[in-house]
């Protein structure tokens, strides 16, 4: 069942990709990983962005951070329905709110793609 779950996503990621642009999201897009995130998707031209949104803490909340290709974007506070909002979901976050939220945000026919930096899900099959 894992498989063919990821094998479902892999194949609607795919055409995702090669039909239009994609709404992209970075949960923990201030910390020294999510920052990394950004700039790689900056440099990326075979991966299309139609809109980027950064997700932090109540902390991080309200802040701008400039990026080079996507403008001054705004951190919008984190809730597992905004992060579901978009196509494609990166978690920069450490491994106990992966655990609390990554399954949540794929969850259904309509959740994002969640890619995953942290060690959760490293050995789960």
């Amino acid at each position: 069942q894992h498989f063919s779950r990821h094998h479902q996503h892999s194949s609607i990621l795919q055409h995702q990709i090669s039909m239009a642009p994609l709404n992209v999201g970075i949960v923990g897009a201030t910390g020294a990983v999510g920052k990394e995130i950004i700039g790689c998707l900056e440099t990326c031209r075979s991966f299309p962005i139609d809109n980027l949104r950064l997700f932090g803490s109540k902390r991080s909340a309200g802040r701008k951070i400039d990026t080079s290709k996507f403008g001054n974007i705004t951190i919008e506070l984190f809730s597992e329905d905004s992060a579901r909002e978009c196509d494609v979901v990166f978690l920069a976050v450490d491994g106990d709110f992966s655990l609390a939220h990554a399954e949540n945000i794929c969850k259904g026919d309509d959740g994002a793609i969640v890619i995953d930096n942290s060690s959760a899900f490293r050995y789960k099959e």
